[in-house]
């Protein structure tokens, strides 16, 4: 609706539904998301961080885009080109193990399929879930730029993959190794350190004597994991342990297999823990594998990929591992070698995807060497243009994880994800590596295996932008990015490595900010499980309260860095916000019927209720928009509902009645352009919070352009702002209010009249309050209203003090004269605790000294203000009393 008549068409009830149904669509095909490229404004971009294809939204992410969105919503207002780029993450080992699960109830498995028709698989797969992940955006009401979107497979996406891959390899920090990985026996891949999980397990420590060559001497080792004993290929002591000097160069005799072993002396080994002797596995454990190579020892494989044991193992080849151990365990005490079962309780890795016991194992794999690429990370947190992490305390988090890196394993053993772009000569030792296959390709063979996951997220905010391409339109325009919204939980997975890549790729930050959130834990503060079976549906939130009440419970329930727990009281409380603010609305449309954008002149004279919420709408866009900035969204929202629900709703358009029921036409024509300007930049301001209520509404108000998406965000009009009228204003809500309080302790209705006494303390409160007299009147409902300086007060009448003036209420019968002391004592101990909180605050001489002057000038006045209310109810009563 461009510059035309208002229209009465809000329903009578709020139905966030009807609201909401259509209005996407609407934002779409007006193309208001979509990134412009106008030189005339200043670009700000952010990337979504791409959720896995493995399934739909839960309320982590619906809180976390909800901030991307009321961040980008608000800098499109605020005059920027936003580009908010959507996009999805193909997942590696999440997504294969769901596929191939669904393979197995099909009956089948990748390996009957091979690997195209399985990967074919995939992408349908894919297909499915980006549609369902696509359908929970909108209806969360995400202002996304599809015309850019990506997922980390697709072609430029692949291509960087590569490009970095083989610039890595090419600068020698990527190797090919055997090394001890974590292994994931039951998805039978790698694991990245960060992607195995630390649980506390009772389990056992096993204490074994091995006896020692030609002698009749045993020595002791302990372990947790027995079967991994079939591997040992040394006995290692500390050199200078005396107990043990005189055994070092011998052998002996590994129980079971039969095998010689040496004994062999390593400053690693801790000579005070147990009994200073330790059994050396270099396949199974990655402190022997080091000893093993100080010692070239040698590697001695155990188990199959999927946890059970190898050809190694001799007669337990076969068995799953834990199998292995029960009954390795009882062959061992038969024999007399294991001689004591400890209870031990121990850290035991998992898998983060499968939830399996992770396994040590050796393995050959692809690595990056991590130590210069993080050198050059820490470095950049040393330089005034480094990335800025809210709250500040995760920077540390960061560094702590960056300053003690190892390294990085990059290579699974999938089939859905980048394959890792090397080839193998069939005939040679040769590697190739390059972004294209070898020309004589028949002699050559890839490498069966993917990339880590992380490794293409990690280059997410410049991939998504046309890098490699340097000259990339977007890339030039739209990186660094404004900022990245993110969980705690995984600065270490993506963050650190969006900054390492970044800066090793592109010599710049990926963004300006990190904006760190919590978990979403249920109302008692655990963590949302499917096992606990408390797990929160955003979509059936949606169907319940609709989205904006959602999004205004995510965003303001909750300080940067902090977790948040989910109430569905809370939620229904913001439906009761987004249902006053729709009734405050349907009734001010009403009384705007015809009125036009072009009718709007707030030039001419104002009321002391369109002065007063002129001048609060200032403060208020300050607050808000300050925030906002800061990412203090519960704070911006705090401002935000105490303006909308207190100020406007309750008081100035009670107040607006008046007028615009009255017969002067001028009066009602400046309170209609009163409520039609604070409506339509209330709408503009709670917009990024609530986008579907507030479009629907100012399609209402009188307006110019076709959408509040592209509106002009709100700013302070100092024109506007009165601060006589503000404080003029605080005294009448106070006399009302006390009014108010008053019927109520003696329960006297508004409807019946009362006597209303005011003293005032100077004749210029007595004009100022004869000036509002109509206000007094209609919020009083007074029989008698008298206002002077000097008012003879009747013997039984009820009181209360404000700023500047006393009130009385003859009593008439109409209360118990007893209570009346009883409520002025009362009132007098509150104002005796005000006056001691405000005198001892002013007593501390470092509040004085160190708090803004300006904080502690209206400390000052406080005290004077409840010093002043303390004198005269302490008058009162004892004139009671007397």
């Amino acid at each position: 609706m461009s510059e035309k008549e208002t229209k009465t068409s809000l329903s009578a009830k709020y139905n966030p539904k009807e609201v909401e149904q259509g209005r996407y669509q609407f934002w779409l095909e007006g193309k208001y998301f979509e990134a412009t490229n106008d030189p005339e404004k200043e670009p700000y971009s952010i990337v979504i961080p791409p959720p896995n294809v493995t399934g739909r939204l839960h309320l982590g992410h619906a809180w976390d885009t909800t901030m991307q969105d009321t961040i980008s919503r608000m800098k499109r207002m605020q005059g920027y080109d936003v580009l908010w780029l959507p996009g999805m993450d193909h997942a590696g080992i999440a997504t294969q193990a769901k596929v191939e699960a669904k393979l197995k109830e099909q009956g089948t498995n990748r390996y009957e399929l091979g690997r195209e028709k399985f990967l074919a698989k995939a992408w349908e797969w894919k297909g499915e879930y980006a549609d369902f992940i696509r359908s929970q955006w909108e209806k969360l009401g995400l202002g996304l730029d599809y015309s850019r979107e990506r997922f980390t497979l697709d072609d430029g996406l692949s291509d960087a993959v590569k490009e970095v891959f083989v610039k890595l390899y090419e600068k020698g920090l990527i190797y090919r190794g055997e090394y001890i990985i974590n292994w994931d026996p039951q998805t039978k891949t790698a694991l990245s350190d960060i992607e195995v999980i630390y649980e506390e397990i009772n389990g056992k420590f096993y204490h074994m004597r091995y006896p020692i060559k030609d002698s009749e001497e045993t020595i002791e080792i302990a372990t947790t994991r027995p079967e991994t004993m079939l591997g040992d290929t040394a006995v290692a002591v500390h050199p200078n342990d005396e107990r043990y000097v005189h055994l070092i160069g011998k052998k002996v005799t590994l129980p079971i297999v039969g095998r010689e072993i040496e004994i062999v002396a390593d400053e690693y080994v801790d000579m005070e823990f147990g009994s200073g002797a330790v059994k050396i596995t270099p396949a199974h454990d990655p402190n022997d594998f080091e000893i093993g190579n100080r010692h070239n020892l040698e590697r001695v494989l155990v188990m199959n990929e999927d946890g059970t044991m190898n050809e190694n193992a001799g007669s337990y080849e076969g068995l799953d591992r834990f199998e292995c151990r029960r009954q390795i365990v009882k062959d061992l005490q038969d024999q007399g070698i294991l001689f004591e079962i400890e209870d031990h309780t121990h850290q035991v890795g998992h898998s983060e995807r499968s939830g399996a016991v992770v396994e040590p194992y050796l393995s050959t794999q692809w690595f990056v060497n991590m130590q210069p690429l993080a050198d050059a990370a820490i470095d950049l947190q040393q330089q005034e243009d480094k990335v800025n992490f809210v709250p500040k305390r995760f920077e540390r988090t960061y560094l702590n994880w960056m300053e003690n890196i190892r390294d990085w394993c990059i290579s699974r053993q999938l089939w859905w994800g980048h394959r890792i772009p090397a080839w193998y000569h069939k005939e040679t030792n040769e590697i190739y590596v390059g972004k294209e296959a070898p020309e004589d390709l028949e002699n050559w063979e890839q490498d069966e295996d993917v990339l880590d996951t992380w490794f293409s997220s990690a280059l997410w905010p410049f991939s998504t932008m046309g890098w490699p391409d340097t000259n990339a339109e977007d890339f030039k325009r739209y990186f660094p990015t404004g900022v990245l919204v993110t969980g705690y939980d995984i600065i270490f997975f993506w963050v650190a490595r969006m900054i390492f890549q970044s800066k090793q790729f592109t010599n710049q930050k990926p963004f300006e900010d990190v904006l760190i959130h919590g978990l979403i834990r249920d109302a008692e503060g655990r963590k949302m499980s499917k096992s606990l079976g408390n797990g929160v549906d955003p979509m059936d939130v949606i169907e319940k309260y609709g989205a904006d009440s959602l999004r205004y419970f995510l965003l303001t329930g909750s300080t940067p860095g902090q977790d948040l727990r989910f109430h569905w009281e809370k939620v229904e409380a913001t439906w009761n916000f987004a249902n006053k603010v729709w009734n405050a609305s349907r009734f001010s449309l009403m009384n705007l019927d015809g009125f036009t954008y072009e009718d709007i002149d707030l030039s001419g004279e104002k009321s002391l209720a369109d002065k007063w919420i002129l001048t609060r709408l200032n403060e208020t866009i300050e607050q808000v928009t300050k925030n906002t900035d800061k990412y203090e969204f519960g704070e911006a929202g705090r401002h935000l509902y105490n303006f909308i629900w207190d100020e406007l709703c309750d008081w100035y358009i009670e107040m607006a009645k008046l007028p615009l029921y009255g017969e002067d036409d001028v009066k009602k024509k400046m309170t209609q352009s009163v409520l039609a300007h604070v409506l339509d930049q209330t709408m503009r301001m709670l917009h990024p919070y609530m986008p579907f209520i507030t479009e629907e509404i100012w399609q209402q108000l009188p307006h110019q352009g076709d959408s509040i998406t592209i509106a002009t965000w709100p700013e302070v009009n100092q024109a506007f702002h009165d601060e006589k009228a503000s404080q003029e204003m605080k005294r009448l809500v106070s006399i009302i209010k006390s009014v108010r309080n008053i019927r109520a302790e003696v329960d006297t209705p508004m409807s019946k009249q009362i006597n209303i006494l005011i003293q005032a303390e100077n004749q210029k409160i007595v004009d100022e309050l004869e000036k509002h007299r109509d206000y007094l009147e209609r919020f009083c409902n007074p029989n008698k209203l008298i206002i002077a300086t000097n008012i003879s007060v009747p013997e039984k009448a009820m009181s209360a003090v404000v700023t500047g003036a006393e009130l009385y209420f003859p009593l008439e019968g109409l209360i118990d004269f007893n209570k009346e002391i009883d409520r002025l004592e009362k009132e007098l101990t509150k104002w005796t605790k005000e006056v001691e909180r405000v005198q001892k605050k002013l007593g501390n001489q470092g509040f004085v000294n160190k708090a803004p002057q300006a904080v502690v000038e209206e400390e000052r006045q406080k005290e004077k203000d409840y010093l002043d209310k303390q004198a005269k109810v302490r008058a009162r009563l004892e004139e009671l009393k007397g």
